[in-house]
């Protein structure tokens, strides 16, 4: 059998080793040192003016937003439901309720549309929404201007779920900054990791310092252990830290691969009819995080589900899309706004091998299996 190709497996080509070695050599290998504060500030020039704070997880990095925002129990959080369910979930911990929203065909994100119809049917039923979670699906930007301007006009906070999005852009602004907070994620797969760990962004230095606050077990500056209220055990350690630094050092490059991954792939498949690729509208900038192409069965005599047995046969990973929240059994009953655009993407999508360090010659390995299946008239 062939040698595997990942999804999407991380790129370690800097300072990694270097840095990690040295938190070894140190006292400081779960707290404390150095490389914490400098993986935070090193955001800063791409955030500015907004600040990061490193987490253990995205996922903690959401319920910490909701957190900050005063999310209680019994409150309603509206979420785009073309999403992985950890952009959810949070909502769940803190017993309030998610109010899922379809996605628009154009990036797959939240439809502003519905998203409004969503909001005024809420109101309408008594119970006003206290959060929007938007997310960045696979590098590619929301529609912000018509997706704040809703939250502004209904005077609703805006969390941005920038987990897969790092290095991204709407409009000349990065992805992380567009909402009143934004979360990344560090995850294995993502365009940089930390091997697991996420961020929280925010411009408001208060409220991202009552973050770290709750994040590191909410415990007074006193020389004793003294909590004032309930905390969390949410912050990065130092070796995950270390790591990031030296991933974060070379993120323009891993965009610059991951988008030229997507462009190889765009030129590799246009030959084959029944496959498309993700357009980038005018003034959206992505990070092509994952590369995903939707198949025409009627057209091209295949399913995904053909061409990802036909991939795990050659020892290729590739993935569904994520499957909509609303149509998930630990979401059933919960309220749903707009149509069947997210149901539709999600039943014709597939994510292809997209590893920055992809070669040609492993890209040419995952066409020539798309190829056999339209020499078999599958």
């Amino acid at each position: 059998m062939q040698k595997s190709i990942l999804l999407s497996a991380p790129l370690l080509s800097g300072n990694e080793k270097k840095y990690l070695d040295d938190v070894l050599q140190s006292p400081y290998i779960a707290a404390g040192g150095s490389y914490l504060e400098r993986f935070e500030n090193g955001f800063s020039p791409l955030l500015s003016p907004c600040k990061l704070i490193a987490l253990n997880s995205g996922t903690s990095a959401i319920h910490l937003a909701l957190i900050l925002l005063g999310i209680k129990p019994g409150d309603e959080v509206i979420c785009q439901s073309f999403t992985f369910c950890a952009s959810a979930n949070p909502i769940v911990y803190l017993g309030a309720k998610p109010i899922f929203v379809d996605s628009e065909e154009q990036t797959w994100n939240m439809c502003p549309s519905a998203l409004e119809e969503a909001i005024k049917e809420r109101i309408r039923l008594g119970t006003k929404p206290k959060a929007i979670i938007v997310i960045d699906l696979f590098g590619m930007p929301a529609k912000y201007d018509g997706i704040c301007s809703i939250a502004q006009t209904y005077g609703i906070p805006l969390v941005e779920d920038a987990a897969e999005s790092l290095g991204s852009k709407y409009k000349g602004q990065v992805c992380g900054t567009l909402g009143d907070l934004g979360i990344f994620s560090f995850n294995g797969n993502k365009i940089i990791t930390t091997g697991g760990g996420g961020g929280l962004v925010c411009k408001d230095l208060a409220l991202l310092e009552k973050g770290r606050y709750l994040a590191a077990q909410a415990r007074e500056k006193v020389h004793y252990f003294e909590h004032h209220t309930y905390g969390y055990n949410y912050r990065m350690g130092t070796i995950p830290a270390a790591i990031g630094l030296g991933q974060l050092e070379s993120l323009e490059d891993k965009v610059m691969r991951k988008r030229a991954v997507f462009g190889n792939y765009r030129r590799l498949l246009e030959r084959f009819h029944g496959i498309s690729l993700l357009d980038e509208p005018e003034g959206f900038y992505s990070n092509r995080w994952l590369t995903t192409v939707q198949i025409d069965p009627q057209v091209a005599g295949f399913d995904r589900e053909d061409l990802r047995l036909a991939f795990e046969k050659e020892n290729i990973e590739s993935r569904y899309l994520w499957k909509p929240l609303h149509l998930q059994v630990a979401f059933r009953g919960l309220p749903y706004y707009g149509g069947n655009v997210a149901e539709g993407i999600y039943e014709k999508g597939l994510c292809l091998p997209s590893s920055a360090h992809l070669t040609i010659r492993e890209q040419n390995r995952v066409v020539d299996v798309i190829a056999s299946l339209y020499q078999k008239g599958i």
